[in-house]
């Protein structure tokens, strides 16, 4: 079978009125001068010479009118405030459109295997933006899997109409607040057959940046504050957990200091905090991790791939089995901040796993 793929990547154009260009590298060269403080380190991070590098950024700040960074004899190179926007307006882009772009790249690859193979030859999984199942096409010399991130809604729909083989679904392992998140998809779950396989169980919680002048550790606190607040959006499956947290605690929607925007994954919530622009976002532990944050759990959740019965004798479905059993992938999980194996691979029902017998 035909191994090589696409990948898509986001990148910022620069271009000024008399059409000179701004290489997407210059992120690079900024994101590595935050790091080292070093612009001779910087440029070799980059893969420039310290002269491209130099010219760089006396381009941009002609094209600007404000310096990207600040040189100081005895302490190195620093970002300006304009450097810093920058960097983070890049960050905030991959985060947000990453997994869209992802999505896009696999449903290109999809197609591209079938005019090759002639036959659907991936297994077909449509998640809810996470850290752990965006490890699984890294495995993907033992399984092709076509990874789409989808809402829960949209996933249970798409494994309703034959669109997917595997939905992600992800419940708290609270059985209280487990049946409630159960019950809002009921219409979607009623009547199939479906099986759950095991994969992690996951934390999500309130993060913060580590230097916040104020820091709030209840969703009480969080209200009574005011301060600002970025969320997931409406549809989302943390969106709905939230909510629900909120009523447990006597709550209404509208007693959180909430931004009008919203975004679509836990990157980009992280990533909008980080950068100044909220003070308190909701989201998995990765997240918080991956962009320096502090994290304050709320939830631990149980994160499954669901499928129709019969689709279990599938072939590939029996490799991504093994697979997730495997010691390799069990210590990648390992490795995800506030992710846990979660008896990968077993084979269980909703019932059994809220009886604890599954």
């Amino acid at each position: 079978m035909h191994k090589k793929k696409l990948s898509i990547s986001p990148a910022w154009i620069f271009q000024t009125d008399e059409g000179d260009l701004f290489e997407p590298v210059l992120f690079h060269l900024l994101e590595s001068i935050r790091d080292s403080g070093k612009l001779t380190a910087a440029a070799a991070a980059a893969g420039i010479s310290y002269r491209h590098a130099w010219n760089l950024l006396n381009r941009s700040a002609d094209t600007f009118g404000l310096p990207l960074v600040r040189m100081r004899k005895g302490h190195g190179t620093e970002l300006s405030a304009l450097g810093e926007k920058l960097l983070w307006a890049d960050q905030r882009v991959k985060a947000r459109l990453g997994p869209q772009i992802d999505s896009m790249a696999s449903e290109f690859n999809d197609q591209i295997q079938q005019l090759l193979a002639g036959q659907h030859p991936v297994l077909r999984l449509h998640a809810s933006h996470g850290y752990a199942v965006a490890v699984l096409p890294e495995f993907s010399d033992r399984v092709e899997i076509n990874l789409q991130y989808r809402n829960p809604e949209e996933a249970l729909t798409a494994l309703n109409r034959g669109e997917c083989d595997l939905a992600s679904f992800h419940f708290p392992t609270c059985p209280e607040r487990a049946r409630e998140i159960m019950a809002h998809y009921q219409h979607q779950l009623a009547g199939n057959r479906f099986r759950l396989i095991r994969f992690v169980t996951r934390r999500e919680g309130l993060m913060m940046r580590k230097d916040a002048p104020v820091k709030v550790r209840t969703l009480a606190e969080l209200a009574e504050s005011g301060l600002r607040f970025i969320g997931r959006d409406r549809h989302s499956g943390t969106r709905i957990l939230f909510n629900l947290l909120l009523r447990q605690a006597g709550l209404a929607e509208d007693s959180i200091n909430r931004s009008p925007q919203h975004e679509f994954t836990h990157t980009a919530v992280a990533a909008f905090v980080a950068s100044g622009m909220a003070d308190v976002g909701f989201g998995v532990e990765a997240a918080a991790s991956q962009f320096n944050l502090d994290f304050v759990e709320m939830a631990s959740e149980h994160y499954l791939l669901l499928c129709h019965e019969e689709r279990l004798a599938q072939g590939n479905l029996s490799h991504l089995i093994e697979l997730m059993r495997s010691q390799p992938f069990i210590d990648r999980i390992h490795h995800l901040p506030g992710y846990e194996p979660d008896n990968p691979g077993t084979i269980t029902t909703f019932e059994q796993l809220l009886a604890g017998t599954g």
